[in-house]
């Protein structure tokens, strides 16, 4: 298949999430034609801010992003959204970790570490001593949590990583996958042989570069300011919604995407593909031939369901002086929440005024069962732990719940699987494309990326493995 055909038809992007408006978006800047085809009425996918008559922002997905690759600092330029950044407070640097039953700031520092109660001397020597590791070269992967452990020790896995494991992929470090899960971490090992010594070497080579330090932020509007200007940003018939793709087969020189369309059958054709679908939506399409599935298989792999609970609280009634980023509770501690997120302490204007808002987050790999629970009894078991942990007392003023049964790709041991199937499947027919959170990473930065890059790969006409 001729994937630089000349023909006039346009490039087909399949996802509305911010991956492939991202993808869409660089096409249509570089004066190529491209329809984006929406499953659902709306683009954005799980970002999605919204603001009640009452003045509380919310967010139903991601919270905030972190502005950490020159790629995504152009594009938010790109977008005029520059001069509309809302960093976060200086106390989005504090976190909380659960110890006990109680809040203990994790430390931030090497001499916040010597100081801190949540570690034992013998893990802060161990965290020294670990700058002195020499690289080791791995024949296979390992889990996240064995690697570090290998570094630091059990108790640092326990009350460090697998809090921030189940804040950001809702997970196991024992089933993550180092290598693909985290490869920054896994390269480090390898080359440095000392995680901090790695941390130190990339936080060097960024200022040998001139990059500006990662900065955390959102907008006014919440996250969801991003995805509705990069469709702004398309030609105005670009966005079809409820739109369901069924197969996309090659009919060489073209491609023939086929589906639903507002009830109705809907088949079209271009001259490329870029598939920006999550995976339950990713393995349903044929793909290629009429009888391939070839995606079929992304049925193992594992997705983990979370619900976000929004509350308001009036100022007084919480305890705890709300003074950082959040609270990420270890699995050790066997509550029912992942974490808090100090909403109104890191941007203003969340909450009004004497009020307070909190984001909860429950289920995850480890806790499924919650997500199915009635609301009512969310509600229940979250105002429960909100008062043991963070001292709340009396009933929110605001609440709302939203639960994404499918949420969060774990690239757990086994992963490259995924990625040998994806990468073998674009291999076997130029001019397809895959993009997104089922294998190029779950944070709103690497998706963004992903479109970005993906699109790139697309106008050179060559595969994305």
């Amino acid at each position: 298949m001729d994937v630089n055909n000349t023909s006039n038809l346009p490039v087909a992007v399949i996802g509305g999430g911010v991956t492939g408006l991202a993808a869409a978006f660089t096409l249509a800047k570089r004066g190529c034609p491209v329809q984006l085809l929406e499953a659902s009425s709306r683009v954005g996918g799980v970002i999605q801010s919204e603001r009640s008559a009452e003045g509380w922002q919310t967010e139903s997905g991601p919270h905030t992003l972190l502005l950490n690759d020159p790629e995504v600092r152009k594009l938010i330029d790109d977008l005029g959204l520059t001069e509309r950044i809302v960093p976060a407070s200086p106390q989005a640097r504090h976190r909380f970790i659960l110890r006990n039953g109680k809040p203990v700031a994790a430390p931030a520092s090497p001499p916040g570490l010597i100081k801190s109660p949540l570690f034992s001397f013998g893990t802060k020597l161990k965290v020294f001593a670990e700058l002195f590791r020499r690289p080791r070269m791995r024949s296979a992967d390992i889990s996240l949590g064995a690697l570090v452990a290998e570094h630091f020790g059990q108790e640092f896995v326990d009350y460090a990583l697998q809090p921030f494991v189940s804040g950001v992929y809702a997970g196991d470090a024992y089933r993550l996958s180092a290598q693909h899960a985290f490869p920054r971490v896994w390269q480090d090992d390898q080359a440095c042989g000392s995680l901090v010594r790695g941390m130190m070497r990339t936080a060097k080579e960024r200022r040998r570069r001139g990059e500006p330090r990662s900065q955390l932020i959102s907008f006014a509007q919440g996250l969801q300011v991003i995805p509705d200007t990069l469709a702004l940003g398309l030609p105005s018939d670009t966005i079809q919604l409820r739109t369901q793709i069924e197969s996309v087969i090659c009919e060489a020189p073209h491609w023939r995407v086929s589906g639903i369309r507002d009830g109705q059958p809907y088949s079209e054709s271009f001259s490329r593909v870029i598939l920006a679908l999550p995976a339950r939506a990713l393995e349903k399409v044929a793909t290629g031939l009429p009888s391939d599935r070839p995606f079929a298989s992304l049925s193992e792999l594992e997705l983990s369901p979370i619900t976000v609970v929004s509350l308001g609280y009036r100022r007084q009634d919480i305890g705890h002086p709300l003074d950082g980023f959040g609270l990420l509770v270890p699995a050790l501690e066997n509550r029912q929440i992942l974490g808090v997120i100090f909403v109104s302490s890191l941007f203003p204007d969340r909450a009004p005024a004497g009020h307070v808002a909190l984001t909860v987050m429950i289920g995850g790999s480890r806790q499924r069962s919650l997500c199915t629970l009635p609301p009512e009894k969310i509600q229940t078991l979250v105002e429960s732990e909100l008062r043991q942990l963070l001292g709340a007392s009396g009933a929110p003023v605001f609440c709302r719940q939203r639960t994404w049964s499918a949420a969060i790709p774990q690239y757990n041991l086994g992963f490259e699987k995924v990625k040998n199937t994806i990468e073998s499947t674009e291999k076997r027919f130029p001019g397809l494309f895959v993009a997104g959170t089922v294998h190029d990473g779950i944070s709103v930065p690497l998706a963004l990326l992903s479109g970005l890059r993906t699109a790139g790969k697309c106008l050179a006409g060559r595969p994305s493995g």
